[in-house]
């Protein structure tokens, strides 16, 4: 019974680990560019930065995800 008290803590402290990694992940930076532009292939700032996350992870941004992280890179 110990031992898995044990193996569920630990997994509790790897599961937070996780957590804390992906919410102080990096972005990449679109505040500097030009929204609709050639720069941002003719898309919006968040669609864009949704677009790019997706494509370096395989896993899409919902778009107020991306507007907050637009937001705080605008500052």
């Amino acid at each position: 019974m110990r031992k898995v008290v044990a193996i569920l803590a630990v997994a509790a402290v790897l599961a937070g680990s996780v957590v804390t990694a992906a919410s102080a992940a990096t972005y990449p930076t679109v505040a500097n560019l030009k929204p609709f532009s050639a720069q941002t292939n003719y898309m919006s700032l968040p669609g864009y930065l949704r677009y790019l996350v997706y494509q370096q992870t395989g896993h899409w941004l919902t778009h107020p995800e991306a507007v907050r992280i637009v937001q705080q890179q605008r500052g």
